[in-house]
């Protein structure tokens, strides 16, 4: 063989590769649909550190070592927090709240978060605690709720039940099922 019908052969070879390398692609659609199928996430974060402004003013901080992001689901888009997340809201009124707990998912469709394990909710302003393994939260109408056991603590009482609705602040609450120690004003 001579040295041209070598460098033909060769650049013929370069030129099929080439073409099926380009020839290999799918749409953001299809990648989206693919990763939906198999249950799996279409992004991955560590160690997140999220500030939420609005008009100039943060409003809110969010932490998680790790987020999966489940946004490709067509019916139900959610992000879950699988070790855990710590909001921190910054109200205008000093009424900053801080919620903590193992696990969280969050539904982008009705702004609902369920957090589980080891459920810690602080409001500084009104000095205000509650406990729980898991909390529902209603982020459009600002409200908690759950089932499950709860304490709830505050500077002059602690309220145990099985069952709590509250607006977000902690402020007016409905206590089901509930033991303790209440002490109230005529």
């Amino acid at each position: 063989m001579t040295k041209s019908f070598k460098n033909i052969i060769k650049s013929i070879a370069v030129i099929l590769m080439t073409a099926m390398l380009f020839s290999c692609g799918n749409s953001i659609n299809e990648v989206r649909d693919f990763l939906a199928d198999k249950n799996l996430p279409i992004g991955v974060a560590e160690d997140i550190y999220n500030i939420h402004t609005d008009s100039g003013r943060v409003d809110l901080k969010l932490q998680a070592p790790l987020l999966l992001d489940f946004s490709n689901r067509k019916k139900h888009p959610y992000n879950e927090f699988p070790k855990g997340i710590k909001i921190v809201t910054i109200d205008t009124k000093k009424d900053s709240l801080v919620i903590t707990g193992n696990y969280a998912i969050t539904y982008s469709k009705t702004s609902v978060s369920e957090i589980k394990g080891n459920v810690v909710v602080i409001n500084y302003g009104n000095y205000k605690k509650l406990l729980t393994k898991q909390l529902f939260w209603d982020q459009k109408s600002k409200y908690f709720y759950t089932e499950k056991p709860f304490t709830l603590i505050t500077r002059t009482d602690t309220i145990n039940g099985v069952g709590f609705d509250a607006s977000e602040d902690l402020k007016v609450f409905m206590a089901k099922q509930n033991k303790g120690t209440i002490h109230l004003k005529e």
